[in-house]
């Protein structure tokens, strides 16, 4: 899962690796700054050094500009860093849509595939800026004030990281229940989003129905069912912070209890407990950081799981290594002993069924609802694929013909009309979008709407939102 996750970053490394610099530079100056403070504190203020003074003010405002164009540098170039894998990410995954059979849209909600798309993808971009700039920031952090705290009183600093085992134990046994919770959060928000499309796309129907009232009552569930599963999430966050944050607290009144009990019997100077202090803030700094952080790896690679879930289901509709492409097709099809079944073999839809239709022949299907006849002119294209038997065209079976090949050389009118955004010419236009005016008029003259298009504003040009 790792792994995979790090691979979006190859594209983009010149963008992670400035990243990752000037990162690098912000905690540098960080920790500049308290051996600063303990060297005016110890040195030069109690000898007067003026001028050593006004030097080192100098250096340190310019410093500050420097941080501060590392700052700014970070805070942009990382979220585009972001940005890029969050569009890299949404096209690999709506590339991989496309290539899914009819059967996968049959037994997931759009509002879950919405939900995967925008919700969890956004996650994933804060994760995939802040992630890696957080841990790299807090190990710098962790080991140089380490290393600065050893200087200026081992024993005291040794103290101090006894504690820290006990603060890594509490947020590793945070870890799964919080990984849990926010994972309900995440199916709970894409349940409500399936019901929104749902109820949107059903208003004419629910108003004809007078059922608003029932509509609002279904969504109010779903949305309530999210509301108490964020409440959750936070419920566990808000033990994991505020757990860490009295540890935090008692550390500190360690600090300065012993600190000040050294200063007492003068095995440090008051600079170095002032300098102390602040480099054991900054300690903690990465501690609080990685907490805050907890929530948006949860986030994030909770959505990365089930992005992932996606883009491992693989189509059982595919070419065959030795598909050929066809053309010139006369059109005799044939349907030998074919059986097909919805769900694996559960919903029988059409079992040994045998059918020729001759070239240039018009066939009626004729049944009930649900009997198949709208299954059936879905096997021809592959739309699903068939457990038994074959179909074949021109003595060809469909199956030895790349879908592309197949698919363009039939014309299917849906019982479901479906306009896409954009003007009548674009949609005309969709199935062979190389086709001429001449062609489009034709084509709409033969639908018999024609007459209807030139009497709109714009015509053929006319705009469908």
């Amino acid at each position: 899962m790792l792994k995979r996750f790090i691979s979006y970053y190859k594209p983009h490394k010149k963008l992670f690796y400035i990243d990752m610099f000037f990162a690098f530079l912000i905690s540098i100056f960080d920790l500049i700054f308290p051996l600063f403070t303990r060297t005016m504190i110890n040195d030069i203020i109690p000898e007067g050094k003026m001028r050593l003074l006004i030097i080192w003010t100098i250096i340190m405002s310019i410093l500050f500009v420097l941080r501060y164009i590392s700052t700014y540098i970070v805070a942009y170039y990382g979220h585009v860093l972001g940005v890029k894998i969050e569009h890299d990410m949404r096209k690999d995954l709506f590339s991989h849509l496309q290539t899914l059979p009819f059967s996968y849209y049959d037994n997931t909600k759009t509002g879950h595939i919405m939900s995967r798309m925008i919700n969890d993808l956004r996650d994933i971009t804060e994760l995939a800026h802040h992630g890696p700039e957080d841990l790299f920031i807090s190990a710098v952090m962790l080991i140089g004030s380490f290393i600065v705290l050893m200087t200026i009183e081992w024993r005291l600093t040794l103290i101090l990281f006894a504690f820290i085992p006990v603060m890594v134990y509490f947020a590793i046994s945070k870890r799964k229940r919080m990984e849990e919770s926010f994972r309900k959060v995440r199916v709970k928000i894409a349940d409500v989003n399936s019901q929104l499309e749902n109820s949107i796309s059903g208003i004419r129907v629910s108003k004809s129905f007078t059922n608003e009232d029932f509509e609002i009552e279904k969504f109010n569930y779903g949305n309530m069912e999210f509301a108490n599963a964020r409440k959750g999430s936070y419920k566990v966050m808000a033990e994991f912070v505020s757990g860490v944050g009295i540890l935090s607290n008692f550390l500190n009144l360690l600090v300065i209890s012993l600190g000040g009990y050294f200063v007492y019997k003068k095995i440090i100077d008051f600079g170095d407990l002032f300098a102390y202090t602040l480099y054991v803030n900054f300690f903690m700094q990465p501690i609080r950081r990685l907490t805050e952080f907890t929530q948006q790896l949860q986030d994030g690679m909770t959505g990365f799981e089930r992005f992932v879930e996606v883009m491992d289901i693989e189509s059982d509709i595919v070419d065959s290594p030795d598909a050929i492409d066809i053309t010139n097709m006369e059109g005799k099809i044939v349907f030998n002993n074919v059986s097909f079944s919805y769900n694996n073999g559960e919903d029988v839809v059409l079992s040994n069924l045998n059918l020729s239709i001759e070239p240039g022949k018009t066939v009626a299907l004729v049944g009930p609802s649900g009997a198949g006849k709208t299954t059936l002119c879905h096997l021809v294209p592959r739309f699903y694929e068939i457990k038994e038997g074959s179909i074949e065209i021109d003595g060809v079976d469909i199956r030895d013909i790349k879908l592309k090949s197949l698919r363009k050389n039939i014309g299917l009118v849906q019982q479901e009309v479906f306009l896409f955004t954009g003007t009548i010419k674009d949609n005309i236009l969709y199935g062979n979008p190389s086709a001429s005016d001449e062609a489009i008029i034709d084509s709409a003259k033969k639908a018999r709407i024609h007459e209807f298009i030139t009497t709109l504003p714009d015509g053929y040009n006319t705009y469908i939102r």
